[in-house]
């Protein structure tokens, strides 16, 4: 079968640096994808290889141009993601994706969803008054959550945001720990703060934070509140109790929205108590106005090196599994 090669002319300095990816890597990882040989001359793109790879490659780069486009970096994440649009026949559907920047961070950098996974969980978000969202560490649920949730406050769609979870992993034994109450339970809310002040900035997240806009608290202070006007964020749902779970779900008042999220592959409660995140996930399915969403590793965003970790502890399990 003869060799074809082909150019793809792009169209500015901007451009051809987003595809290139950080020294290359995106093209590399092109090329060991498709079994082609790419090279980037200029504003050239040039591609050689059987004529189906090729024209694969051309398929790839269209797909991707949303974002280089705009001069953003194409990740590892970002070609796979096209990869598997383009393989199961919704290439439509991820060219949209790529358009649809939810918001822009306070370093400048656009937010958008990055799987097709993610698209629909910001979708359910949108759509639904309860979401759960379930899978591996490094998907962006709690990230993607909490994007929304501010473009609801910023929108006057809601009046203030809620941000809780287990503080403590296997139970809230918060008096062991030093400190007052603040300082005993901020280490575990920590990921909740970083994700409002990649949004927000620390100056704009603490203004809210005292106006009592936004709050930051433990499970246990959710018990015998009515949540009215307000987003709920659950993160590390999978650490509640059955009960604890039942408890918040109930929180929920007029118009209200609430997504719970968790990783049920790491479960810290003791050995024999079930996770309320995995009853939840049983008992609601089939509700009205409930989406449960559920990610896999190749919904990882963060460094290619989690997504493997993944892979092999889930390989890991389904051994030990099957070993029973």
């Amino acid at each position: 079968m003869s060799e074809l090669a082909s150019t793809f002319a792009l169209p500015d300095p901007s451009a051809a640096l987003a595809l290139a990816g950080d020294g290359g890597a995106a093209l590399r990882r092109l090329e060991a994808l498709t079994g082609t040989r790419i090279v980037l001359r200029g504003l050239d793109l040039q591609i050689s290889g059987r004529d189906a790879q090729v024209e694969r490659v051309h398929a790839l780069v269209q797909l991707l141009a949303p974002l280089w486009e705009r001069g953003e970096a194409i990740g590892q994440v970002d070609i796979q993601s096209a990869l598997t649009a383009l393989d199961t026949g919704r290439g439509d559907e991820h060219g949209r994706m790529g358009r649809q920047v939810l918001a822009t961070s306070v370093s400048g950098r656009p937010l958008r969803p990055r799987t097709l996974r993610q698209k629909t969980y910001v979708e359910a978000i949108e759509r639904h008054d309860l979401t759960l969202a379930i899978g591996p560490a490094g998907t962006g649920k709690t990230f993607l959550a909490t994007i929304q949730a501010v473009r609801m406050l910023q929108e006057r769609r809601v009046e203030r945001l809620v941000l809780t979870r287990p503080a403590v992993e296997a139970g809230e034994r918060l008096g062991f720990l030093p400190g007052d109450l603040q300082q005993k339970v901020d280490p575990y809310l920590r990921p909740l703060y970083d994700a409002l002040h990649g949004l927000l900035g620390n100056e704009r997240t603490t203004q809210l934070l005292e106006k009592g806009v936004i709050e930051v608290a433990p499970l246990a202070f959710m018990r015998g509140r009515t949540l009215a006007d307000a987003f709920v964020i659950l993160d590390e749902a999978q650490n509640t109790t059955c009960a604890q779970m039942r408890m918040v779900l109930t929180r929920l008042g007029e118009n209200s929205r609430m997504v719970v999220t968790g990783d049920t592959t790491q479960i810290d409660l003791p050995p024999g108590q079930l996770s309320g995140l995995v009853e939840a996930a049983q008992v609601l399915q089939g509700v009205e106005g409930v989406a449960i969403c559920h990610f896999s590793d190749a919904d990882v965003v963060r460094h290619p090196m989690v997504q493997r970790l993944v892979q092999a502890y889930a390989r890991r399990d389904a051994a030990l599994h099957q070993g029973r």
